[in-house]
């Protein structure tokens, strides 16, 4: 097994990490905290988020102390309002170079947009995830919520917001991904 140090990760997500309709302390991001007690979780998500919102805030959350991984979990706020998938690459893509510019790792996580949005936008859009991850050579974290969204018991009654118990689902689903990417050089 490979030694573990403490780091210190930043989640920058929207909704679906900020721990909308529920008590934060039931949020898979506390819940991470509690299986990761060894490392300092940071939680820089904000509901409503968009990824211009989140490069916003990217530099004063960077400076709050040494980041070791950024976690980007932002964008399903621009698909749903149909934002164009131009505007979305280049945010993220200015959130993963100030990220790696102040020395810290980056997961991206992918977003999805519901298929109502039709195959051509949903396609464009999950492709910027894909080409920034190959781009930058980072990991890609498939979208957490493909098989918990489907399940009417785990989703709050917007059928949009994962409910309290979803939550240990994907803090089981991130786990794995945050701890490889601490490991990554």
């Amino acid at each position: 097994m490979a030694p573990t140090y403490a780091a210190t990760i930043l989640i920058l997500g929207d909704s679906l990490s900020a721990g909308y309709g529920i008590d934060e302390d039931q949020g898979w991001v506390n819940l991470l905290q509690q299986r990761l007690p060894e490392h300092n979780i940071i939680n820089g998500s904000v509901s409503g988020e968009t990824t211009a919102g989140g490069l916003r805030r990217l530099p004063s959350l960077l400076d709050l102390q040494q980041i070791d991984l950024v976690v980007i979990e932002l964008g399903g706020n621009d698909g749903l309002r149909g934002f164009n998938p131009k505007q979305l690459k280049s945010n993220l893509t200015n959130i993963i170079e100030l990220s790696i510019d102040h020395g810290a790792k980056v997961l991206l996580t992918e977003i999805m947009v519901p298929p109502n949005y039709g195959p051509r936008y949903s396609s464009m859009f999950t492709k910027v995830y894909h080409q920034l991850a190959s781009d930058y050579d980072i990991p890609l974290a498939p979208f957490f919520m493909q098989e918990i969204a489907p399940n009417k018991a785990l989703m709050q009654r917007d059928s949009i917001h994962p409910n309290a118990q979803a939550q240990p689902q994907i803090t089981q689903w991130m786990q794995p991904w945050i701890e490889k990417a601490l490991k990554v050089k």
